[in-house]
C-alpha cells in the first residue's frame, strides 16, 4: 500500500491493482522520478498472483497531462539531454508492459489525457471515459512528434486520416467523438466513473487464464498475416485447453452453474 503523498499509488483489492498517478497539482504530468515509480507499479501487479486486472487513473480532475514539461525545462531536455533516451527510460517501457503483460489493463478516463498521457490512455486493453474528458495530441504545439506509442495506437483506433489531423494541428477530441470514432469502450458520467470501472475491473479479475492469451494472440494479430495469426491463435488454444479454468469451464457448463475461475 503506497502513502498518499507518492506520487503513484497503488491499492489492491478484490483481485483489481488499482495505479493512481498522484501529481493532482501538476494535471497528473510524469516526471522522471513519477515514471519509474508508474513502471514499478505495473511491474508489482503483474507479478501478484492475487492480482488479475490492473486499472490505471490520475488522481483530482485529470487522467494524465503527459510528460512534466516544466521538469524536463529545468533539466535541460533537448539541449543537455536526449528526448529519445528520456522516452526510451520513461513513458516507452510502460507501454511495452502494459501491452505485453497477460493481464488486463483498464484505463479510467476520469479527466483530460494529453500528449503522453494520451498515450497510456491508448494503450490499455479497455477504457471507460467520463463523458466530461478529453483526449489532447499536444505535441504540434510544442513543435514535438506524437510519441509514447501514440503513432502506433492514433491510426489503429482512431483511422488513419483523423491519427494525421491530431499529429499535425494538435488538437483534440472529446468523449463522445472518442467513443464514436472505436477509441474508447464506453462513456459515462464521471459521478459513476469510479462504480462503472470497478465493476469491469472485477468481472474481469474473476475471469479465466483465457483473458491473458487472447490479449496476446490479439497484440499478436496486428503485426502478422492472416496464416501466422491463426497459427498463433491455435497456440494460444493449445494452452488455454491445458488450463484449470477450462476445465472448470466444461464442469460448470455441465453442471448449468456459473464457472469459478482461479486465472490457473
Amino acid at each position: 500500500m503506497s502513502s498518499a503523498a507518492d506520487s503513484v499509488i497503488i491499492k489492491k483489492e478484490n483481485g483489481v491493482a488499482w495505479i493512481t498517478i498522484n501529481r493532482p497539482e501538476v494535471l497528473n504530468a510524469c516526471d522522471i522520478d513519477t515514471l519509474k515509480k508508474l513502471l514499478s507499479a505495473f511491474k508489482e501487479a503483474e507479478k501478484d498472483s492475487s492480482v488479475r486486472c490492473l486499472v490505471l487513473t490520475g488522481a483530482g480532475r485529470a487522467f494524465c497531462a503527459g510528460a512534466d514539461l516544466q521538469s524536463l525545462k529545468k533539466r535541460g531536455v533537448g539541449v543537455d539531454i536526449s528526448l529519445m533516451e528520456d522516452l526510451k527510460e520513461g513513458f516507452n517501457p510502460i507501454v511495452s508492459k502494459m501491452r505485453n503483460m497477460d493481464k488486463p489493463v483498464v484505463a479510467m478516463i476520469n479527466g483530460v489525457a494529453a500528449g503522453a498521457g494520451m498515450g497510456l490512455a491508448l494503450a490499455s486493453d479497455l477504457k471507460i471515459m467520463a463523458d466530461s474528458a478529453k483526449f489532447v495530441e499536444a505535441f504540434a504545439k510544442v513543435g514535438l512528434v506524437p510519441d509514447s506509442g501514440a503513432t502506433f495506437f492514433m491510426p489503429r483506433l482512431l483511422g488513419i486520416s483523423k491519427a494525421m489531423e491530431l499529429a499535425f494541428t494538435g488538437e483534440g477530441i472529446d468523449a463522445k467523438e472518442a467513443e464514436r470514432l472505436g477509441a474508447v469502450n464506453r462513456i459515462v458520467p464521471l459521478d459513476q466513473l469510479e462504480k462503472e470501472t470497478r465493476t469491469l475491473a472485477e468481472k474481469l479479475a474473476k475471469g479465466p487464464r483465457g483473458i491473458g492469451l487472447a490479449k496476446r494472440a490479439i497484440n499478436k494479430a496486428l503485426y502478422v498475416d492472416l496464416d501466422s495469426a491463426l497459427d498463433y491463435e491455435a497456440y494460444m488454444q493449445e494452452i488455454a485447453g491445458s488450463t484449470e479454468d477450462y476445465k472448470e469451464g466444461l464442469k460448470a457448463f455441465g453442471e448449468k452453474r456459473p464457472p469459478e475461475f482461479q486465472g490457473k
